[in-house]
């Protein structure tokens, strides 16, 4: 433990840059987290965490028994595939996963092991398949785990940002299949009926669709494959808070003449408030290191969805990393900017320490916060 924490008992700044370091070099790709598992199970037991890998293979590690309340702390281990060389160049660390999301999930383990004082338990989950259609690891995580008094789930929002909420998700397939026939024949062919399946969802959607705007639906369309004869379309729709995604599929299946219209998964949006408990601890934590907090919401999906479906408690999203870097081929992390999300981090923890005395707290006097829509 020589070198891990300094005098005043939080994780010091070469040790937390070093765990980051190991995460990004173990390559874990969305369906192959074991190896990082397995690494972070070690390190969190070094750390002083009672750690276990799950019956799904989430990473779990719990500090604290007190009567206090339960703080979950919960980031992805998977990345997308593709990997990016790591290396550090003046103060950044480069590395598939460094925003997303191994920086945020580094950070709450580093934030959580420090909190020696913290009355009640911290429980750090990193889950697998976050970056797949069912989100596997989270889906145990709501299955398995008694529910939580406050969540942070771990992904970009910035050191000083702090994620409320949310678009749903929709994810459609559509197969049909039709007699072979001369290309010239009148009959519609599957290809043809593919792209109208397409053009039918956008013109459901209206004219005012699009990913740029949090409060309207978006669609993408993902792949097609056909010919003739056989076709299929996938397509994925991110839907707003109150979207009625029923009325969507019933509408669109009564505009096609043949085939099957399959819903691949469904999560719904998530939005919480400016003065839901843990947004609060998150924007202190951002004050005390003298910058001005950003609320956002984002038109994207994450674990915050799949948990906000059943756990009806203080939440948000939070950690360092700029979003726009997410899956790219330079992915990296500033190494100030990581630190400082473990302070922030570490601010939140001791403020929701209080949180079952005061589950309330507004604290007065504080400037009005604004939120943006990002992607």
């Amino acid at each position: 433990m020589n070198g891990v924490f300094g005098p005043s008992g939080s994780v010091t700044e070469t040790h937390a840059v070093g765990l980051l370091r190991a995460m990004l070099e173990i390559p874990s790709p969305s369906y192959r987290e074991r190896a990082l598992g397995d690494f972070l199970v070690r390190a969190m037991s070094d750390l002083g965490f009672r750690a276990h890998v799950d019956g799904v293979g989430n990473a779990v590690g719990v500090v604290g028994r007190g009567a206090g309340p339960t703080l979950m702390l919960l980031g992805h281990m998977d990345t997308v595939a593709g990997g990016v060389p790591v290396r550090s160049e003046d103060g950044v660390l480069y590395g598939r996963g460094a925003v997303d999301a191994k920086g945020p999930l580094a950070a709450m383990i580093c934030a959580a092991a420090g909190a020696a004082d913290f009355p009640g338990r911290i429980v750090v989950v990193g889950v697998v398949e976050e970056e797949t259609p069912c989100s596997r690891g989270a889906m145990a995580v709501r299955a398995t785990h008694d529910r939580p008094d406050a969540l942070i789930v771990g992904e970009p929002s910035g050191w000083s940002g702090v994620v409320l909420g949310y678009k749903g998700k929709l994810d459609l397939r559509y197969t049909v299949r039709c007699p072979a026939t001369h290309p010239s024949n009148p009959e519609p062919k599957a290809s043809e009926l593919a792209v109208a399946c397409w053009d039918a969802l956008l013109d459901l959607l209206g004219p005012d669709a699009g990913h740029d705007v949090f409060d309207r639906p978006g669609a993408t369309l993902c792949q097609v494959n056909g010919d003739l004869t056989s076709a299929t379309v996938d397509v994925s729709v991110r839907v707003p808070p109150g979207f009625d995604v029923g009325a969507l599929v019933r509408g669109l299946r009564e505009r096609l003449p043949a085939g099957s219209l399959e819903v691949r998964n469904s999560v719904a949006a998530c939005r919480v408030g400016r003065a839901d408990p843990v947004v609060r601890a998150l924007v202190s934590g951002i004050r005390e290191l003298r910058a001005r907090p950003r609320l956002k919401v984002k038109t994207a999906t994450s674990d915050m969805n799949t948990l906000a479906e059943v756990w009806d408690i203080p939440m948000a999203t939070y950690g360092p990393g700029d979003s726009s870097l997410d899956h790219a081929d330079d992915e990296h992390i500033v190494l100030s900017d990581y630190l400082r999300g473990i302070d922030v981090l570490t601010s939140a923890i001791a403020e929701l320490a209080h949180l079952s005395a005061r589950p309330d707290r507004d604290p007065a006097g504080e400037a009005p916060l604004r939120i943006r829509s990002l992607r």
